[in-house]
């Protein structure tokens, strides 16, 4: 895994900080899946342990597919908790995507197995939770229990584009994830939209467009 020297690492110092002063448990949440014309947006909680954090953690934008899938596996062996939430294609279309995604990560976080006293959050919002929020904006670039997060998320989440790409063959699900690319963009206009795309979504709204338009 090749990291830039000159770029921001995430740490474990927040989190350290925290638990001298008021303890833990404290748990890192992050999303993935926000901008995809297809697919559920998944988000993770995690909570590290302090004593045994893999190696190389880091913002899962930046790390590499089998890079990811082996950090994934050491945090799940290694983590006090982590929790997964789901928002699913029909929530996503009914309530939006922001409130969707707040969903999921309220979801993981009530999947933990343990009760936080604190939930660090990537971004600017944060969900309602029944412990301290912190939102941290690029957080998944500055603290490790978020970095964690997001490789937990984005793994998981690329896992189930891959089993729906086994069942909804021909739009590159495997590939693009479900995200829109000119490949994807193409698919839809061939193939027409599945139950997997958020029709709420602009971009489809449009290939659905350009799909009756090509039929007249």
């Amino acid at each position: 895994m090749r990291v830039d020297d000159s770029r921001i690492v995430p740490t474990f110092e927040l989190e350290a900080a925290e638990l001298v002063l008021d303890g833990g448990p404290i748990a890192g949440v992050d999303e993935a899946g926000r901008g995809p014309w297809a697919g559920p947006v998944v988000a993770a909680a995690v909570v590290l342990d302090p004593a045994r954090i893999p190696q190389g953690i880091d913002d899962s934008k930046v790390i590499d597919p089998v890079d990811r899938e082996r950090l994934f596996e050491r945090i799940m062996k290694t983590a006090l908790a982590v929790g997964v939430g789901v928002g699913e294609v029909d929530r996503i279309d009914r309530d939006n995507i922001l409130a969707a995604t707040m969903w999921a990560m309220a979801e993981a976080m009530g999947k933990l197995a343990c009760k936080p006293r604190l939930a660090l959050i990537d971004g600017n919002r944060a969900p309602r939770l029944a412990c301290q929020a912190r939102t941290i904006v690029k957080g998944d670039a500055k603290c490790l229990s978020i970095a964690a997060a997001s490789i937990v998320a984005k793994v998981t989440r690329d896992r189930m584009m891959i089993e729906l790409a086994r069942e909804m063959p021909g739009y590159g699900f495997e590939r693009h994830k479900g995200y829109g690319t000119p490949e994807h963009r193409a698919a839809l206009v061939r193939l027409g939209l599945t139950a997997q795309h958020r029709r709420s979504f602009k971009p489809v709204q449009l290939a659905l467009g350009l799909m009756e338009a090509e039929a007249v």
